[in-house]
């Protein structure tokens, strides 16, 4: 389950950073704020996992 959920917080903030981009590409300043939220979750659930994986230790 773990390794799952890397995978699937990494690909969410690589779907936030290409909406932020495409968003500062087409000067849409809601998809860019879309884009920097989702690529922030993706973040934080990736710093939890690796909290996890120290305490598993």
């Amino acid at each position: 389950m773990g390794k799952d959920d890397k995978i699937s917080n990494k690909a969410q903030e690589l779907k936030g950073k290409a909406k932020e981009r495409l968003g500062e590409m087409t000067d849409d300043e809601r998809q860019q704020a879309e884009g920097k939220a989702e690529k922030t979750k993706g973040n934080i659930k990736q710093a939890g996992e690796k909290i996890k994986d120290a305490f598993k230790d």
